[in-house]
């Protein structure tokens, strides 16, 4: 388990774009698999915004469903 300081401190937007792939990207693993929120260090909350915007991306074709 992850502690604190050993976190990735990514920044959270007051809006999350799925448009916006540079920044979901962030929040992606190299096998292109949501990370999880204790990696990531964000609220509830503010992951279910994030797995959304990346879900829609997948389905508009921005972001690939599994890495090549």
């Amino acid at each position: 388990m992850a502690h604190q300081s050993e976190r990735e401190e990514l920044e959270h937007k007051k809006f999350v774009d799925y448009k916006d792939v540079p920044y979901l990207r962030q929040f992606l693993n190299p096998h292109a698999k949501i990370m999880a929120k204790k990696r990531t260090g964000m609220s509830a909350g503010a992951q279910r915004e994030i797995a959304l915007a990346v879900k829609r991306a997948r389905f508009m074709g921005l972001l690939p469903y599994l890495a090549a």
